[in-house]
This record gives C-alpha cells, structure tokens and sequence, in this order.
C-alpha cells in the first residue's frame, strides 16, 4: 500500500468519516434540542418535528441521484460540494428567528448531506479491496458511535449554556475543517458518463413530500378528507415512480434490478424499518427525560451516553469479524439484543424509573447497534459489481433516509395522538422542570406507547436478517477470473 497520504485507502476515510461525523452530529444534536427549539420559537410538538422531517425529507430524496452525479462528475467534488452547502445552511440555522425560516434552512441542509452521504459508502468501496471492506465499514460505523455520544453531551452543554442556536453553530468549524481534509485527501476517481431520471426524481418527491405532510400533520388538522388524500396521493405517485422505473430502459433512477440480489434486498429492507424505529424512538426518549423526568438536555445525554460508548468501541471489533463470519449471524443478534433493550427502557421510563437501568439498557442498545451498522451495509453492498457501487450506495442510502423521514413524521402523528388519548397538551407549555406532578404518569404512559412502533420493527428486522445468505465478493470473484486467465495463458 502506498505511504502517500493521498492515495492510503485508510487516509481517504479519515477524510471522508470528517463529513460523515458532522451529518450525524447534527442529527443526534437536534434530537436532544428539541424541547428547548420548542419552548425558545414559541411552537408545538407538531412544528419542531418539521425540524427533523424537512432535514430527513431533503435528505432522502435526492439521494437517489447524487450517488449517480459522483459516478459522472467524481464522489471528490459532491463530497465537497456538500460540505459547503452543508456548513453554510447550518449558520443559516442558528441565525433563524421563526419556527418557519429554521425548518426552511434545515430543508436547505439535508440537500447538503444529500450529496455528501453516497459519496463516502461509494468511495470506501471503491478504493479498499473487498477483504478490508467490513473493516473500513467497522471504522465508519465507529464513528457513528461517537458521533451519537459527542452529539447529545455536546448538544446538552451548548444549549445549557449558550442556547439551542449553538447546536448548529457548531457545524460551522468541522465543515470547514471537512473542507481542508477532503481537497487534501480524497483521491479523484475515475467517472462513468450518466443520463439522469428527471422525471424519476420529480416523481419521487412529490410522493415523499405528499406522505409525510399528510402522515405528519393528519391529527392537526383532525385527520380530514383531504390529508387522507394527501397520503393516498403520495402512495400512488410512488407506486407510478416504482412502475416508471420498470420500464424505463435507458438508466433508471432506481435500477430495480439490484434487488434481484438477495442480500442487497434484505439488507435495504432492514435499513428501512430500523431507521423508521429509530426516528420514531429517539423523541420520546428524550421527552421522557427532560420532561417527566426533569432533566436537563446535558444530563439527559449523559444517560444515554452508554450507547454510543459501547457502540463507539465494538464496531470497529465487529467489522474486522463481520468479513469472517456468515452474513446474518451478527445483524440478527443486533436486532434481538435491540429489541430486549428498548423493551425493558419502555417498562423503565416511569415517574420513577432506575435511571441506572435504564443506562444498562441503553448500553445493551450499543452492542446491538455495533452488530448492525457497520455488518449490514456490508453485507448489503459487498457482491455488487464495482461499476455498480454508487447507484447501490444511493439507493442503501435513500431507504434508510427514507425510513427516518417516515419514522420522523409517523412519531410526530403517534406522540399527538397518545397525548390526546391521555388529555394532555402539546404545545410550548410543555418545558423541561414545569410538568406538574399529577401528569406525570400518564405524560410518561403517552411518550412509551408510542415505543412500541420501534419495538414492532427491530422483531420484523430481526427476522429478515436470518434470510442473509453467504456470496463470494465481486472483488474475489474478479480475482479468481484474473488468475484463471493468467494460468491459461502460461499452459
């Protein structure tokens, strides 16, 4: 391996994990600034989700083709393209005065990360060799780990002391530094020439877009006529995507024939429903804390800090193993470890729960998550054909965004709903340190039913990940054609 910095696979991904860090950073902050956006914009819980949907939604959709624009124009200048628009829109963030102008500077950022995601799985599998691709995928999922620690601590400590506003500014400096590190670093690969599926993408959004206005704002407007037509709409225009993409001859935004690969299905399947869970776990959670629980948004972070430690620690562990071991053996462990963990957090997150419990548990949720980030895009990705790697990458990609845009938008319904149910408000009044007592209980009973979505969704995951087959790599297959070849040449 050469000892330039800019051609080592693995100084490419510390330039690359530079990104991918501040993306996650953003998300896991927001998750624990919630309550604070809510009660400093002056909004209800409906509106601060919009939040985290506009992100997820501006996120998920243009994936489909910003893996297909780094194959044309090289993953190099998308990275940095999006680190640029990433770190401009999140000073536009903690600049925003109204509820209205920070979900627009959010939309504006998830187009960022939107180009910035693809381009890391595309270039780790571009430039390591097969055999050292779980390890590459253990280091990035490692810094998954960190990044859900450093996000909630560090997100608790600026809103603490300085305001929900720093939790933005703070992307400012690491987009820079992501900036430096990727011109430096990141190699210029060679490009495939692509048309692109305009009309796809239109299709795409307008379904995305209809489904989770209609899912996310149903109990607001009281689920009426035209919301269900909202979300019966967006369903067609994506069943119309889904039989436009079949017939389309030419380049398909979504090459629907990849998922004729069993793993590939099954691992976009389970990528899919664990982000809807995970979205959909993650709000309550933090509401239980700093709400029934009084917390402050630091100390709420600090109890869920055993996660990301643990899973900050084991994935690069699992990564190395998960080249070694069947495909299905560590994912399916995560998700029967996941959901014994979230389901003794839901009996916990009482009025008066253990706190230290509930800090095992979310430990237990560490080890779970090192099986099955880092494993299961792997295993996924690990038998496509190289040319092939960054449609795959954008389509992985756009289901798991996919799933937390739904999952966002599906707890925002969900929450309104049970809270409702129990004759609870869920506007601004609700602040950490001022529920009374004598709601307590059913505050805490309104925020666990709803956990019970994610709970549904780790057993299905579970269950699909036993269907994973053993497949000899593209890379290995490739090698074993060259040696074949260069012994029939010297018989």
């Amino acid at each position: 391996m050469s000892t330039d910095r800019t051609r080592s696979p693995w100084w490419v991904l510390t330039a690359l994990c530079v990104g991918y860090f501040m993306i996650l950073l953003d998300m896991t902050i927001v998750a624990v600034a919630n309550p604070a956006i809510m009660t400093g914009l002056h909004t209800d819980v409906s509106k601060v989700i919009w939040v985290t949907s506009a992100y997820l939604l501006t996120f998920a959709v243009p994936l489909l083709i910003t893996g297909r624009l780094g194959d044309r124009f090289g993953p190099k200048y998308l990275f940095l393209g999006g680190l640029a628009v990433f770190t401009l829109a999140s000073l536009w963030c903690g600049l925003a005065d109204s509820i209205g102008s920070l979900i627009a500077a959010r939309a504006v950022q998830g187009l960022g990360a939107a180009l910035i995601a693809p381009q890391t799985m595309a270039v780790i599998g571009r430039v390591f060799p097969w055999d050292k691709r779980g390890a590459a995928m253990g280091v990035w999922g490692g810094v998954a780990g960190v990044a859900t620690l450093v996000g909630p601590i560090l997100g608790g400590v600026l809103i603490d002391n300085g305001g929900w506003q720093w939790i933005f500014y703070v992307n400012v400096p690491i987009g820079l530094a992501g900036l430096v590190l990727g011109g430096w670093l990141v190699p210029k690969l060679p490009t495939n020439g692509h048309r692109f599926d305009v009309p796809g993408v239109l299709l795409a959004g307008i379904g995305m877009a209809a489904l989770v206005f209609g899912i996310q704002q149903g109990n607001t407007y009281h689920w009426a006529s035209w919301v269900w037509g909202m979300i019966v709409g967006g369903l067609a225009v994506l069943a119309l995507f889904l039989f436009y993409q079949s017939r389309n001859t030419e380049e398909p935004l979504v090459p629907l024939g990849l998922f004729r690969n069993r793993n590939f299905a099954i691992g976009n399947i389970a990528t899919s429903a664990l982000s809807v869970g995970m979205a959909a776990q993650m709000v309550p959670s933090y509401f239980y804390l700093q709400v029934v629980r009084d917390f402050s948004p630091t100390k709420a972070a600090l109890v869920f800090a055993p996660m990301a430690v643990v899973s900050g620690v084991l994935s690069p562990v699992v990564g190395k193993y998960s080249d070694k071991l069947p495909p299905r053996y560590l994912p399916t462990f995560g998700f029967v470890v996941f959901s014994l963990g979230l389901w003794w957090f839901i009996h916990l997150a009482t009025p008066n729960g253990s706190i230290a419990w509930i800090c095992v548990s979310a430990a237990m949720l560490g080890v779970a998550g090192a099986c099955i980030w880092a494993p299961l895009p792997a295993t996924a990705l690990r038998s496509l054909p190289l040319e092939q790697m960054g449609a795959a990458s954008g389509i992985y990609n756009t289901t798991r965004q996919v799933g937390s845009v739904l999952g966002s938008a599906g707890i925002g319904a969900l929450l309104t709903a049970r809270m409702t149910a129990h004759s609870l408000p869920t506007g601004s009044s609700i602040q950490a340190g001022h529920l009374p007592d004598a709601i307590k209980v059913p505050y805490a009973a309104a925020l666990t039913d709803s956990l019970y979505l994610t709970l549904a969704l780790l057993v299905f995951c579970a269950i699909s990940t036993v269907f994973l087959v053993p497949v000899q790599p593209a890379g290995a297959m490739a090698s074993a054609a060259v040696k074949e070849e260069a012994k029939a040449e010297v018989g």
